[in-house]
């Protein structure tokens, strides 16, 4: 009777084991085909000069790519321009999110109708907003433009110029994603009790002091999420200067990714674009690795 019952046990086991990895298995195999396959041949590549027009003649050359990488001034530059790009937008859509959320949070009229509309920015194509915005950065006929002549100021060049063009990426990125954060940032909010609100206004706490003793702690969590997909996105900058400014003027706008695609697909030099890939892949580890240890997550 005993050992019926854990034959039976164990039956049961060994299917539900199988039920599991038949449901993992194409989920497995794109993976496999679409991620691992690929980061495979790129580290494989890396290590070699295969150019895309004679891929038979392609031989190993050690870390000659890497080498290379670090006494190339254009990826210095591309690398130069992300650091800037992520340095400040991190911050400002984070502080966007949370700033939108707060307002959403309130019980006004129209709620939904403002959270459907920053949100919607989010489920535009990229590639669309950025040639909206480019339009709207004209430095003639754009509307920004417009503006500022009609308020009595000098037209601004934006997207031509080297020292105005990231800026001008940086705030229509912002403007484009503030909206997913502030969803999440919502989401956070809504999760923190009310009845710490109560005690906190029955101590004499005034809106400051509630934001910052209640609010800022109770979305931690959510805070260190969203820190850390910003920032892993934000490294990832290509479509922007690719439609807006194709990297320029003057190479101000050139990211590592587009400078990579550059490099890959304009140039052919698949073992140096090869390269550059499994640096700026070792580099987002170590920044979101550190990140991750910085921002100690509150479990529990």
């Amino acid at each position: 009777m005993i050992k019926n019952l854990k034959r039976t046990l164990s039956t049961q086991k060994w299917r539900e084991g199988l039920s599991g990895y038949l449901f993992f298995l194409p989920a497995l195999i794109l993976l496999s085909l679409f991620l691992l396959y690929p980061m495979a041949m790129a580290f494989y590549y890396s290590f070699t000069d295969f150019y895309l027009l004679t891929p038979q003649k392609k031989g190993f050359i050690g870390l000659e790519n890497f080498t290379y990488a670090f006494s190339d001034n254009e990826f210095r530059t591309a690398f130069k321009n992300t650091v800037y790009f992520v340095v400040l937008v991190v911050p400002l859509q984070t502080a966007v999110g949370l700033g939108l959320a707060l307002l959403v949070n309130k019980k006004l009229r129209f709620t939904i109708f403002y959270r459907t509309a920053y949100f919607s920015p989010v489920v535009m194509s990229l590639v669309v907003v950025s040639i909206l915005w480019t339009f709207l950065y004209n430095p003639n006929e754009g509307f920004f433009n417009q503006v500022l002549e009609s308020l009595g100021f000098a037209k601004q060049p934006f997207l031509t110029s080297p020292n105005q063009a990231m800026n001008s990426i940086i705030a229509m990125s912002v403007w484009q994603g503030a909206g997913f954060q502030m969803l999440i940032f919502l989401a956070g909010l809504q999760t923190i009790p009310g009845v710490l609100y109560e005690a906190a206004s029955i101590d004499g706490a005034n809106a400051w002091q509630k934001f910052k003793n209640v609010t800022l702690p109770g979305l931690k969590n959510v805070s260190i999420f969203i820190i850390i997909t910003i920032t892993i996105a934000a490294f990832k900058l290509l479509i922007q200067p690719m439609i807006m400014t194709q990297g320029g003027p003057l190479g101000s706008t050139r990211s590592l990714v587009y400078y990579t695609y550059q490099v890959g697909f304009a140039y052919r030099d698949v073992g140096y674009a090869s390269a550059l890939a499994v640096l700026f892949t070792v580099i987002v580890l170590i920044i979101s690795l550190t990140q991750r240890k910085l921002l100690t997550e509150d479990r529990g």
